[in-house]
């Protein structure tokens, strides 16, 4: 694995990201969630603070992609869940720091990681074979073809705010032609595992730092990580171009993996708000309200700590 030195791409931001949501119960219920910020080179969380409704019992576990889920039982009536963090990121865009893009012949992957090669519940690839190989098969294997594939997901897949469905595979949003960003990241994973590229989809927090977003939609944000010189590499089809601040929070086949939450039994999401943006170092803590004129983001000069 060939790194740039981490001297070369400092923590120089500071960003707030976090959630609150609420849930309605009718019967018996219960709740994964998945929230917190997973461990990274690319960021360090300063402080943050989970509450898990009135002192509902919550048994943690690492799941088998490494992500940290919270197992909920819920009570009858509202039950509503925050999630609050500081957290350090570098200013450097995606992928900055990594150099070795060689992909690996099936024999060589981790074995691991094999299961990231497969077809999965909304990453059909074994439907999108015959399509992959004619649209991108004459196309250099690794990286050229990565980019060829988020290239043509960005260019032919409309971006509908809103207009997801949980029961969409990739084969589906390719039949149609529009969707969310969960859409665009199923798309790009089975794509990639139609020639064996181990990828795997992630969910995370995006501010719009160096990226103005004229719309202002703060929401959780899907995308894909793609194993190429023995090292993860950011693809995010959604938007097709190097993006700077993000904070995963989970990753697996799909999004039955990466879900900020599944829900067994009687229960009802009523109310969800997302926040992810660039704040000044120091001067906003945990549990304060979100007061977006402290905005240091969403324009398209990115203000460094040092510069504050």
């Amino acid at each position: 694995m060939t790194q740039r030195d981490p001297d070369t791409f400092p923590l120089d931001l500071t960003i707030r990201v976090g959630c609150s949501l609420a849930y309605e119960v009718t019967g018996s219920a219960s709740l994964l969630l998945n929230l917190q910020p997973a461990a990274s080179s690319r960021n360090e969380v300063v402080f943050q603070a989970l509450s898990l409704g009135n002192e509902l019992i919550d048994n943690a576990f690492v799941d088998s992609h490494g992500n940290l889920v919270h197992r909920v039982r819920l009570q009858p009536g509202s039950n509503a869940f925050r999630h609050d963090a500081i957290v350090r990121v570098s200013s450097h865009p995606d992928n900055y720091d990594l150099l070795d893009r060689t992909p690996l012949a099936p024999a060589d992957i981790p074995s691991e990681l094999l299961r990231y090669t497969l077809p999965s519940r909304y990453c059909d690839s074994d439907k999108l074979i015959d399509f992959a190989w004619q649209n991108f098969g004459y196309i250099e294997h690794g990286w050229p073809r990565v980019q060829a594939i988020s290239n043509w997901v960005h260019e032919n897949i409309e971006y509908r705010y809103m207009s997801g469905q949980a029961d969409l595979s990739a084969w589906d949003v390719l039949q149609r032609g529009f969707g969310v960003c969960r859409d665009f990241a199923h798309l790009v994973v089975a794509l990639n595992r139609a020639f064996n590229v181990p990828t795997r989809y992630v969910t995370g927090h995006l501010p719009d730092i160096g990226y103005p977003e004229p719309d202002g939609h703060m929401d959780f944000h899907a995308y894909a990580e793609v194993y190429l010189g023995w090292n993860w590499h950011t693809i995010d089809a959604r938007f097709n171009v190097p993006r700077i601040g993000r904070v995963k929070l989970s990753c697996g086949q799909d999004a039955v993996d990466g879900a900020f939450s599944t829900i067994f039994g009687g229960a009802a999401l009523t109310f969800f708000h997302v926040w992810a943006y660039q704040v000044p170092r120091d001067k906003v803590g945990v549990g304060d309200p979100i007061d977006l004129s402290l905005r240091l983001d969403n324009q398209y000069h990115v203000v460094r700590d040092t510069d504050c």
